[in-house]
This record gives C-alpha cells, structure tokens and sequence, in this order.
C-alpha cells in the first residue's frame, strides 16, 4: 500500500506513526511540510478527505495560534487555512494519506484506521 505522511521529523509523534506506516510494509512518501508547505488547496482536500474541519487541524498548542488569535469561536475556516498556509508550523500533525482514507493521526495508532 501506498502511503503519503504529511511530517515533522521532530515531532515524537510523527516519528512513531512514520514507523507503524514501515513496519506495516507501506510504500511511504514522507512530506516535510515545514520544508515544502501543502497549498491551501490541498489542506482543504485532506482535510474535506479526512472529514475534519481546518480547525481540527490547526496546532492550537502553538503559541502561534494564540498571538494571530485563532483560538477565538468565531474563527472561520477560510482564516485558518490563510494562517496554515502562511505558518505551516500552524498544521497539526501526522497527517496521513492512503487509498483508504486521510487521518490527522493523533494518537499514533489511528494510522491503522486506514491501513
């Protein structure tokens, strides 16, 4: 199977759910999203895939979330794919893609929903 993850190496998280993808025999193309951001476009898409909204996917530990006032109720998806697009550190991660699904794979283990 083929598998894309959307990843930041430092991230303990990340590394383990990259592990369950190799250990399950997937074919894995590792995305540094903080080298080679994703476009707003395809956020949207994996995350319309996924059935979560931006704001699922947004970091919002990230300190940054609270300085651009993210966090806020009435924040609307169109902003907070403008933040992500423009901070990618702002993208919550793994975000993992296969011919089964998208899965913002948090914990780990939620990689195996669509292996």
């Amino acid at each position: 199977m083929k598998a894309t993850i959307y990843h930041n190496p430092m991230c303990g998280t990340s590394r383990k759910t990259l592990d369950i993808l190799r250990d399950s025999g997937c074919d894995v193309w590792v995305h540094e999203y903080l080298k080679s951001p994703p476009s707003r476009d395809e956020l949207k898409r994996l995350y319309d895939r996924a059935g979560i909204s931006p704001r699922e996917g947004l970091r919002s530990k990230e300190p940054l979330a609270e300085e651009l006032d993210l966090r806020r109720p009435d924040i609307s998806d169109d902003e907070v794919l403008d933040a992500m697009v423009k901070h990618p550190i702002l993208i919550e991660r793994p975000i993992v893609e296969t011919a089964n699904g998208v899965r913002l794979c948090r914990p780990q283990e939620r990689v195996r929903e669509i292996l």
